[in-house]
């Protein structure tokens, strides 16, 4: 187990830092929050495609809907919305009371405008030009094309949007709500001399006010923002929003606790042990200073395997799907969370579908849970009609240097029952080359939900999905699979739509293409003076609710 980093000669000065050092959390009268978003690269939607860059352009711009806290659809710019035509059309009313953010050297004398349908063809149909080179070109993937190789969507008058699919797709709004989808001006990218790459431009509750990109970029209040609270107070409260790019995250847990930043996310070996205890609770003296936030995440982590015959890299003895039962019923997965997460995260005990979506079934009995004598069962089978060396011919199991923790804990649990793993560590890139390329048998990998459907799952085991081409990493195949796939597309009622994607979730643990290691959560240190503070299960900050106290 590793030792606390901050257990010991550190505790006395974190905690008069915590208690001694906080500045005034307002400027005049303006209340200013503070964030840190390391990865921050691009305020472009269409490049939205890091969490950073997500929760920076959320706070600038909008699309048609958006998510709420508990990831239902709500509607954002559109004022409300029908699907027709076997589901292959939609309809949009757009609200006519949306306006960009002010400027003049944009918009004229008149300094903006409201939004009009027309916008939303201009911006959907940017994200598939060659030029831009948008990674999110794909959520266009089903929009039906023009002969000119445009997206089939019209504006039928400023306030009606019409989208035509190719075919039905039942997750199609919830990418509809991704920021990739978001609503951009035209003249932003066609005035000459105005850089939209430098000095973002939307609707959102905040809009840009400057950017030092080796420094911090600073966003204020939209006062002309559309949206209003359930009491019809303006959104957002907030002033302004500050946020910096320190990566180094000892001085990130440093800056908070001088109060310094409003809040930190996440679970870094820098200071979880110093502020949680083994069993995931806020430790005794941290408990009236800060407010500690755990909340699901859809993100599943597991193992992948290859089951393709054809790679020449792949190990023979992991095809067996009897060595990869023995290894999926051989991993303590509860202790595993306990000593490498402060118990954060949840037990994959269910399918690769994780909690938070409607298709999780917590009932489900197609997982694996930590079971010895299934293990040593599946693992005598496997020695009976194979040849294996263990010694010679170890699991190659690749990851990267930041998650060897957690796979110095399987080869630990493995080694104990015969099954030799040998850790191959690469860098990212590296790492990701190699999964897409079959050239590792067995791989630590994790899944984050693009959109809250569980076709976002399942159609990483789609047989033309395979990669490197596709998210296929394990190349399974079943022709029963893609078909019972294609059905539930066709599918409008959600409740029978999960069925047939529980039938796949266990269609794909009964192959043991993958063993689902935990389902994740999301963890957020926030300063006692911020309050609504609101993130959803797909990680994505909703600042314009948050507010800060004197």
């Amino acid at each position: 187990m590793q030792k606390p980093l901050f257990r010991t000669s550190h505790t006395c000065l974190l905690f008069c830092l915590l208690f001694a050092c906080q500045p005034k959390d307002r400027y005049g009268d303006q209340s200013i929050l503070r964030i840190n978003l390391p990865d921050l690269n691009s305020v472009d939607p269409a490049f939205a495609r890091s969490i950073d860059n997500v929760n920076a352009c959320k706070q600038l711009f909008d699309g048609l809907v958006e998510l709420d806290d508990e990831l239902n659809l709500k509607p954002s710019i559109a004022r409300s919305w029908e699907i027709k035509d076997s589901a292959r059309t939609y309809r949009f009313i757009l609200r006519d009371d949306v306006y960009y953010h002010p400027n003049k050297k944009v918009f004229g004398e008149d300094s903006s405008r409201t939004v009009k349908a027309s916008d939303f063809v201009y911006s959907f149909n940017r994200l598939i030009e060659k030029e831009i080179l948008s990674p999110g070109k794909w959520v266009m993937n089903k929009v039906k094309r023009r002969e000119d190789g445009s997206l089939d969507i019209t504006a039928i008058n400023d306030t009606v949007l019409e989208i035509r699919l190719s075919e039905a797709f039942p997750a199609f709004m919830g990418i509809l709500s991704m920021q990739y989808c978001s609503v951009v001006p035209p003249e932003a990218l066609e005035t000459e001399g105005f850089d939209f790459l430098d000095h973002p431009l939307g609707t959102g509750a905040f809009k840009f006010k400057y950017w030092k990109k080796s420094g911090k970029l600073v966003l204020l209040k939209h006062s002309d923002y559309f949206q209003k609270d359930a009491s019809a107070e303006q959104l957002p409260y907030l002033d302004a929003i500050s946020i910096s790019f320190i990566r180094d995250q000892e001085v990130v847990f440093l800056n908070f606790l001088k109060g310094e930043l409003d809040f930190i996310s996440g679970l870094k070996g820098s200071y979880k042990d110093e502020l949680l205890d083994q069993s995931g609770a806020l430790r005794a003296e941290y408990k009236d200073k800060l407010e500690f936030v755990k909340l699901p995440y859809l993100n599943t982590e597991y193992l992948g395997f290859q089951l393709d015959s054809d790679s020449i890299q792949a190990a023979t003895a992991i095809q067996s799907k009897d060595l990869r039962k023995a290894i999926s019923y051989a991993i303590d997965k509860e202790k595993m969370l306990k000593y490498l997460r402060n118990d954060i995260g949840t037990p994959a005990y269910a399918g690769f579908i994780p909690i938070g979506l409607t298709a999780f079934d917590k009932e489900a009995k197609y997982g694996y849970s930590y079971d010895l004598d299934s293990s040593e069962f599946y693992f005598n089978r496997f020695n009976q009609k194979h040849q294996w060396n263990a010694e010679e011919e170890p699991i190659i199991l690749g990851t990267t240097s930041e998650y060897m923790d957690i796979c110095e804990f399987i080869q630990h649990q493995l080694n104990e029952r015969g099954i030799k793993v040998k850790i191959e560590v690469n860098p990212p890139a590296t790492n990701n080359e190699l999964i897409a390329f079959g050239k590792l048998p067995t791989f630590r990998k994790s899944w984050v939900a693009d959109y809250p459907d569980a076709e976002n799952y399942l159609s990483l085991f789609l047989s033309r999905n395979f990669s490197p081409s596709g998210p296929n990493y394990t190349h399974f195949s079943s022709s029963t699979y893609d078909s019972l796939f294609s059905v539930a597309l066709q599918l409008d009622d959600e409740a029978k739509r999960n069925v047939y994607y529980r039938r796949l979730d266990s269609m794909i643990m009964a192959e043991v293409a993958v063993l689902p290691l935990f389902y994740d959560q999301q963890v957020h240190f926030i300063s006692p003076n911020i309050s609504n503070f609101r993130v959803n299960p797909m990680n994505h900050l909703m600042l314009k609710y948050a507010k800060k106290l004197p």
